[in-house]
C-alpha cells in the first residue's frame, strides 16, 4: 500500500506488484488487466495525487502499461485534478503508436483539457509538433470535448480550431484522426462540420471527406456497403 509522504519507496514496490500480477494473467486482455486497475484504484484511493503520478511513471516508463496507468490516474479524483501541462507531457512521453496516443489523449489529455487543467495553448503546441504522434494526440484530445459519456458539452470553437491547423496533413495517423475529431462533433454541431468540410475540402485528405460525410448523412463512418476501417 503506498503511504503519503513516502514516493520514493512505496511507488516502485506497488509498480512492481502491479506489474507482475498482470504478467502472470492466463489471458493478457482489456478486461482482466482492467479489473487489477480496479482493485488497485480502491486500494489506493486515499494516497497522495503526487505518489500516483510518480506510480503512473513508474508504470509507463518501466514496465510500459500506459493504459492501466493511464486510468489509474483517471479513477483517482485528486490525482486527476493535480494534472497540468508538465504532468502530461511526462506522461506522454513516448507515444508511439495509435493505440498508446488515443488512450493517453482519450483517457487523460482530453479530459483534462475539457476540466481546465490544461489550456489551449498547450494542445495546440501539440498541433505544431514535429512528432506525428504529439499532432495526433492534439486531434485526438478534442474528442473528449464532445462526448457526452465524459462530460463532453460540445465544443465547436476548440475542435474546429485544432482541425484547422491539421487540416492538410497528410500522415495518415494524422488525418484518420481528423476524421475522428470532425465525426465526434458531428452530433453536436453538424452544419459547422459539413461548413468546416466545405472551406477546407482542398485541403483535405480524401478519406476524411468520404467518412465525415457519411456520418452527416447515414450517422456511420462506413455505411454498409462501403470500405471498413477498424482504425480511427
Amino acid at each position: 500500500m503506498i503511504k503519503s509522504g513516502h514516493p520514493s519507496t512505496n511507488e516502485t514496490q506497488v509498480a512492481a506488484a502491479i506489474a507482475e500480477q498482470v504478467s502472470a494473467l492466463e489471458v493478457l486482455n482489456t478486461p482482466n488487466v482492467r479489473k487489477i486497475r480496479q482493485r488497485y484504484s480502491r486500494q489506493l484511493a486515499n494516497a497522495d495525487p503526487e505518489v500516483m503520478v510518480a506510480l503512473a511513471q513508474q508504470l509507463i516508463h518501466g514496465y510500459g502499461h500506459r493504459a492501466l496507468a493511464y486510468e489509474l490516474l483517471a479513477h483517482h479524483p485528486e490525482a486527476f485534478q493535480s494534472l497540468n501541462a508538465t504532468k502530461l507531457e511526462a506522461l506522454g512521453r513516448g507515444i508511439n503508436s495509435w493505440s498508446s496516443v488515443d488512450s493517453f489523449a482519450r483517457t487523460l489529455a482530453g479530459p483534462a483539457w475539457l476540466h481546465g487543467l490544461v489550456r489551449d495553448e498547450t494542445i495546440h503546441r501539440w498541433a505544431h509538433s514535429p512528432d506525428r504522434w504529439w499532432r495526433r494526440a492534439a486531434l485526438a484530445s478534442t474528442v473528449a470535448l464532445n462526448t457526452r459519456t465524459q462530460g463532453g458539452y460540445g465544443d465547436t470553437d476548440r475542435t474546429l480550431a485544432i482541425c484547422r491547423l491539421l487540416a492538410a496533413d497528410g500522415d495518415d495517423m494524422v488525418y484518420k484522426a481528423l476524421s475522428w475529431a470532425l465525426r465526434a462533433l458531428v452530433v453536436h454541431d453538424p452544419a459547422a462540420v459539413e461548413a468546416f468540410i466545405e472551406e477546407h475540402r482542398g485541403q483535405l485528405h480524401a478519406r476524411v471527406v468520404r467518412e465525415v460525410r457519411n456520418k452527416l448523412a447515414t450517422g456511420l463512418k462506413n455505411p454498409p456497403g462501403g470500405l471498413q476501417s477498424h482504425r480511427r
